[in-house]
Order: C-alpha cells, then sequence, then structure tokens
C-alpha cells in the first residue's frame, strides 16, 4: 500500500472519544423534551395465548395517564424483513407468542404513574398449549405457532453442491457428530430507549439505536402508514448494536403510537429485563456434522443438518438460516457439500442475528478437523492450512473471492503464539488451539444496498460531509472523517460530520451487514474525489496549469513536484463561489453482488463482493478439580484488506475475542423454566469483564482488496466467530476430550474430565 497518506493508514484518536469518556455523549434515554411524557408497556404474563378481551378504560381515567394503546389502535400490519416473513404485528390484536410479548402501552406524567396503569389494564386471555423445543415443535403437528407452517417449520435452507455420496465414498476417514449451543445474548451496553414526537403537521421525529435509520424509517412508514418523507429517524449515539439494532422494536412503533395519540412527546426506556427478552437474542442450534477428508486431511465431503430455534416471529430468519453455512463455504474449500438448515418457530422470545453466529455450527467443524486430523496425526493448524480458501477460489454457492489473506492469517497468528514449539507439547492441564472463519462484507439487498455521501466546502475552506452511515460504536463516524480529511488535504478537525438522520442524509444499507467501511467509506471518498476534481478545475485556470499535474495537501492546492507553487485552499473556495461555481461533491457506491440471488429460493451467485478472513489461536489452562478455564494468552489475526486505522482495528479484535471467544464459549448462555427466560441481567448472565481478558496479540493483515476504500474491508466479525472457535480446541487439547455443547462451562468439562478417566471410547462429551 502507498505510503504517502497523511491520515489513512495511521493510529488517529476517535473524533468521539472526549464525548464519550465524558459522558457528554448524548443517548436516547439521555433525551428530555418539553411537555415529554413517560411511556411503559404492558406485557403477556403468558407465553401462548388468544387474546379475548382487554379493557383499558380504569387505565385511561387515572390521572395523570396522557394516551393509551392496543393491538386496536393499530391498522394490522405485520412487519417482517422479506414480505414472506411478515408475521409480526409489533402489538398483536389476536394473539401473543411468547412469554413477555407486547399487549398495551400508556404514556404518563411519571413513571410512577405509568406503572400503576399498566395494573389498571384488564387482559383476559385465553391459554394455548406452548411448545419451547424446537425439534419437539417440529416434530410435532401441534401446536402452531403461525397458520400456514407445518411443524412450525419457518424457513428450510437447501444447498447442494457437487456430489456428496462420490466424495465420501473416495474420503479416507469420515465421522459424524452433534453439536449444540444455547442462546445467547447482546447486553449492549445501552439498554433500549426511544423517544418520539409529531409536529403539528404530523411528521414524526424519532431517536432509538439502530444500525441504520433508513432500515427504520422504512418500516415505521408503513406500520403507521404514513408517507416515508414524514418519519424522520434522528441522529443519536448508541452504546452497541452487534446485530441487534438492524430491525424495528415494537418500541419503536409503541413509542410512536403513544405520542400520536397523546400529542406530546413520549420516551420509551426498557430495564435491562426488557433489553434482554424483548428487543432480539441469538438462535439456539443443534447441528450434526459429517464430513469425509483424505489422507492428507483435505475435506473431500460435507454434510450438515443444522436446528435453529427461532423463537416466536420470523425476525432476520432466511438470513439466520444461511449465515454460518455462508461464513464456512467461505473460510474452507470443499467441492462436494450439502447444507440443510431449518429455522423453528417456538414460543420462545424472538431470535436475530449476533456477531458470533451460529457457535455450534462454526465451533463444531472446528472441532470436527481437530478430531479426524487427531486420527490422521495432522495437528490443526495444518488441518486448517490445507483447507484454507484462496484468493481467485469460488464458494461452493458461486461468489468469486478477490482477495484473501486467510493462509497469512493462520501462518502469522502460528508463529506468534508459538504453536510448533507449544502444540502436544504443554503441562498437563493446558491447551492451545486454533479457529478460522470468514465473514461476507455486504450480501443482497435491493435498492437499499448502496451508500451515498455528499462533501460541501463553506467558504473558510472547511468542509461538511453528508452521509447515512450509522456509527453503533464501531468508529464509523471516525472513518468516514478521515477518509475526507485525507483526500482534500485537511485536518481531521476541519471536517463536520452529519450523518444517520433519514430527513437529511442519503441512503445507506446499514452497519448490519458489515459493509460500513467498504459501501459507505467508498462513498464518502468518492463524493472527496468529486470535489477535489472541481477544485483542480477551478485552481488550474488561476494557476494557468494542467488540472491532472495538481495536487492537494496541507489546505493548499500547487503544482506537483513544486511545493512553492501553490494556492491557499479557502481561496480557490472563495473564487468558485465569485463564479458560480460552489465546490461540492457526490459519491455512491453500491457493492457488485449478484442481485438474482435469494437467501431460500435461490442461494447461488455472487453473494458479497468482498470477504474477510480470521484466524485466532487460544491458549488456556484448566484448573481439573473446578472445571474452570483461565485463557492465558490470545492471538487474533485478521484479513481486513487494508487497515484505515490500526487503532481502531485492534479495539475491535479485542472486543470481538471478549464477545465471541472468552464470553460466547465459556460464561455465556441463558437459562429456561418453559418459556421464561430465568437469567435477564447481567447479575446473572455472565458477560466477560476487562479484568476477566487474557493478553491479546493483535495481527492485522492486508491483502489489499482491489474494490475497498484504499484496499479495505470488513474488520472484527472474523474475529469474534474464530475466537469462539479457538477456545473450544483449546479447552479440548487440555483436558483431553472434546465438548460438543456450548458454552464449555464448568460443570460440562468436569464431566468430560471424569467421562475421561473412566474410559469412555467415545472423546465427545
Amino acid at each position: 500500500m502507498e505510503e504517502h497518506f497523511t491520515l489513512i493508514g495511521k493510529r488517529v484518536p476517535r473524533i468521539d472519544t472526549l464525548s464519550k469518556v465524558t459522558g457528554e455523549a448524548k443517548y436516547s434515554a439521555d433525551l428530555k423534551l418539553p411537555r415529554m411524557l413517560v411511556g411503559k408497556i404492558r406485557r403477556s404474563p403468558l407465553a401462548h395465548a388468544r387474546i379475548l378481551n382487554i379493557d383499558t378504560s380504569r387505565a385511561e381515567r387515572l390521572k395523570g395517564v396522557k394516551a393509551v394503546v392496543t393491538g386496536q389502535d393499530t391498522a394490522g400490519v405485520k412487519w417482517g424483513v422479506f414480505r414472506y416473513t411478515q408475521d409480526m404485528e409489533l402489538l398483536p390484536r389476536d394473539k401473543v407468542r411468547y412469554f413477555g410479548e407486547e399487549i398495551a402501552a400508556v404514556a404518563a406524567v411519571d413513571e410512577d404513574t405509568a406503572m400503576e396503569a399498566l395494573d389498571l389494564i384488564d387482559v383476559d386471555l385465553e391459554e394455548l398449549p406452548a411448545v419451547y423445543d424446537p425439534l419437539e415443535a417440529m416434530a410435532s403437528e401441534g401446536p402452531l405457532i403461525h397458520e400456514g407452517f407445518p411443524n412450525n417449520i419457518n424457513i428450510h435452507v437447501e444447498i447442494m453442491v457437487g456430489d456428496l455420496e462420490k466424495g465420501f465414498k473416495e474420503s479416507y476417514l469420515v465421522r459424524e457428530d452433534t453439536f449444540t449451543a444455547s442462546e445467547d445474548c447482546y447486553f449492549q451496553g445501552e439498554p433500549y430507549a426511544v423517544v418520539a414526537r409529531f409536529d403539528d403537521a404530523g411528521n414524526l421525529e424519532i431517536w432509538m439505536p439502530n444500525a441504520g435509520p433508513h432500515m427504520k424509517a422504512k418500516p415505521l412508514s408503513n406500520l403507521l402508514q404514513m408517507p416515508l418523507h414524514k418519519v424522520r429517524v434522528r441522529k443519536i449515539t448508541i452504546g452497541g448494536a452487534f446485530g441487534g439494532r438492524s430491525e424495528i422494536s415494537p418500541a419503536d412503533y409503541i413509542c410512536a403510537l403513544l405520542a400520536r395519540k397523546s400529542r406530546r412527546p413520549v420516551k420509551v426506556a426498557y430495564t435491562r429485563e426488557e433489553n434482554t427478552v424483548n428487543v432480539r437474542m441469538g438462535h439456539a442450534l443443534i447441528t450434526t456434522i459429517r464430513t469425509g477428508v483424505d489422507r492428507e486431511g483435505r475435506v473431500k465431503a460435507r454434510d450438515i443438518t443444522c436446528y435453529m430455534d427461532g423463537g416466536a416471529y420470523s425476525s432476520t430468519g432466511p438470513i439466520a438460516t444461511s449465515v454460518p453455512f455462508l461464513c464456512m463455504e467461505q473460510a474452507y474449500r470443499m467441492d462436494n457439500v450439502r447444507y440443510n438448515g431449518f429455522r423453528i418457530f417456538t414460543n420462545k422470545p424472538i431470535r436475530g442475528m449476533i456477531r458470533m453466529h451460529g457457535r455450534s455450527f462454526a465451533c463444531g467443524i472446528d472441532l470436527q478437523l481437530d478430531m479426524l486430523g487427531k486420527e490422521l496425526g495432522i495437528d490443526p493448524a495444518t488441518m486448517r492450512l490445507r483447507n484454507a480458501r484462496q484468493k481467485g477460489d469460488y464458494t461452493p454457492t458461486g461468489s468469486y473471492v478477490q482477495s484473501c489473506g486467510l493462509t497469512e492469517c493462520i501462518t502469522r497468528a502460528a508463529e506468534k503464539a508459538n504453536w510448533k514449539e507449544k502444540y502436544g507439547k504443554l503441562p498437563p492441564w493446558r491447551g492451545i488451539g486454533i479457529g478460522i472463519n470468514s465473514v461476507q462484507t455486504g450480501f443482497p439487498l435491493g435498492i437499499r444496498g448502496g451508500s451515498q455521501a455528499f462533501v460541501k466546502f463553506n467558504e473558510d475552506g472547511g468542509v461538511t460531509l453528508i452521509s447515512g452511515v450509522a456509527d453503533n460504536g464501531q468508529g464509523n463516524d471516525n472513518m468516514l472523517v478521515q477518509v475526507v480529511a485525507e483526500e482534500l488535504g485537511l485536518d481531521m478537525g476541519d471536517v463536520t460530520l452529519i450523518t444517520a438522520d433519514t430527513e437529511v442524509t442519503p441512503n445507506d444499507p446499514g452497519t448490519y451487514s458489515m459493509v460500513t467501511t467498504f459501501a459507505g467509506g467508498n462513498a464518502a471518498r468518492l463524493a472527496a474525489v468529486d470535489a477535489r476534481n472541481k477544485i483542480f478545475e477551478i485552481a488550474a485556470e488561476e494557476m494557468e496549469a494542467n488540472p491532472a499535474d495538481l495536487v492537494l495537501k496541507d489546505k493548499k492546492v500547487f503544482v506537483r513536484g513544486s511545493p512553492e507553487r501553490f494556492v491557499p485552499l479557502k481561496k480557490i473556495i472563495r473564487t468558485g463561489l465569485m463564479k458560480g461555481r460552489p465546490v461540492s461533491g457526490e459519491g455512491h457506491y453500491s457493492p457488485k453482488v449478484d442481485q438474482r440471488r435469494e437467501w431460500v429460493k435461490n442461494p447461488s451467485g455472487q453473494l458479497s463482493e468482498t470477504f474477510s478472513f480470521g484466524a485466532t489461536i487460544a491458549e488456556v489452562e484448566v484448573d481439573p478439580e473446578t472445571g474452570k478455564v483461565k485463557a492465558l494468552e490470545v492471538t487474533a489475526a485478521q484479513d481486513v484488506g487494508f487497515a484505515l486505522n490500526p487503532l481502531v482495528l485492534e479495539g475491535q479484535f479485542e472486543g470481538s475475542v471478549a464477545m465471541g471467544g472468552h464470553g460466547g464459549m465459556l460464561t455465556e448462555y441463558h437459562s429456561w423454566d418453559g418459556g421464561r427466560c430465568l437469567n435477564p441481567t447481567q447479575l446473572e448472565y455472565k458477560v466477560p469483564l476487562a479484568a476477566d481478558m487474557p493478553p491479546i496479540n493483535s495481527i492485522i493483515v492486508e491483502s489489499g482488496d482491489p474494490s475497498g476504500p484504499y484496499g479495505a474491508k470488513e474488520a472484527g466479525m472474523s474475529i469474534a466467530m474464530s475466537a469462539a472457535q479457538a477456545y473450544a480446541s483449546a479447552i479440548a487439547d487440555a483436558i483431553g476430550a472434546t465438548i460438543t455443547d456450548f458454552p464449555m462451562t464448568p460443570d460440562k468439562i468436569l464431566t468430560a474430565i471424569e467421562n475421561r478417566k473412566k474410559g469412555k471410547h467415545s472423546d465427545v462429551t
């Protein structure tokens, strides 16, 4: 990569650092508007029930109550990410399908009054049979959670490539294993909060945590039956997403309903329990994997069946059912593969995409490779190297891989972690393991797949950048400013950023498809280039030079090779204004994907223009008396294309190890009593703290993607999943047995150790 950059590729502090550490940053829950009311939601005490009657008259008569809404106040429009998954009324009229689902809501002058009003709402429910286990839900013909979905099968993704029978016949070694994982949760630092108000013209103005404002505005427009231009989703600081802020939330819709009915601003702020149960959570999975390899450990055939507990509604069902397989096919070469993915309705909270989506799938693939390698006498790192995806490959479903540094990730991580010196040579109860993974950088989104940006110069030479990109805490705002300042020869402080406001900013796909740097960064760069070209045209006339010979740097325009011959940028901008040629720029970028590709009906063609790749190595120590795991060191390497800001990337790597590896494989899971979540708060659901984390070695691999801005692509997600795989592999190495149910809690580890001592034939527990 070129070395002449001033800002790009440098360790630049984020522009939002000061506001966050001082507490000046404002989140939705911090907003205070004149005459604002407190909104509270009445929730279902049953997991499956028919709504017979809701009487709100007593609540409406309570002093201080300004609005009460139920499903009868709605137009009955159903929400779904796709047309064929529109199955959820965000305030149901006829039926509730999980414990805690929204039934009614109130807006009152204070919280105490609102809570009292909830108790005054009389709800008559007819309890229906409920089902909580996906296999039971799938096996039975009733109860049906949604009509028209036999056996409660929400989504079935079927992929078949190559000749599976031939592949297994040619295999030297074949094994089949089943891996399971419980639900996991996002636990963003910011519990969900929404503020909504309507103006005198009937325009909705709303603030909420979101991964893409335009992806919130359109559903609200549909649900409220309002023109899209009358729904304004406003910019707000967001305290984390991890996949959990992508969709419309019932709180968004209900808060808007209360604001419209009361004719006053309303704030709905979730408790931590509500934030867990009533936004989204990760899927529980049951994954059976059959893999055949040759004598050198290369995969000849793979057959996978996965059952996902989808909860009560479709959510991102088609995507969620597909992504674990797609990540695997991107990371590993294979010619013959079959996948049957089933997402099953149950009477439990709704599941969505999450940063380490598919724990039993990803960890199962890698643990099984370890087991096959053990029988063949091949170490885990070599098994992965022999099957690793390479640049120029096509995935089984037809995506071309235009950049890939996976082999370099594996080799550099192994070298840094001293793999050769440690694997098989560590003291008792210590182990080392490796995981690899790949993530899409965007996928087909139709008309919403592209990002647009505008740049306009002010008369003093400063710039305003306008972009639809949202920042959920990962540093997107900083990335945009860094890119534009670099292209225009400015300091970052010279760039004013306006983002994530649907009334002001242009379209953007949102951050949930891992495409922000690739699409949003490219759009911002192209807008800056467009503005710079206009500057050169004006300057060329003033300097009697060829525009192609000009350079813009340090707020000066000069002839290449003659920096002493310059004109201040501010003067060029003012000259343009005098000549009626104000300087602005426009940029747009849409990833090159196959728009004919569809998650269920046609899962083939170019899924993403490019892919990220990661490898993580973890070293752990297990206490054989308690089953407790201590992570000693983690080495994380990811092919990011090009590191726009290494400082920010290292933070992403560390967060990914914490969430995917340490929390995802050691402590994070939900416990249930039927459809009730027993551990919805951080008192019982154990999220790792900074003090729990081991030393982390971050390795940035740069493959220079030909389409990414400066060669950059997604960063962080491949580490989250490969870290989970590495922790699982390391624990298996430490105890000499493979645990197939995740996370690997002390009780499971002690059981595995005991089974090994008893000499059980299978090393799988």
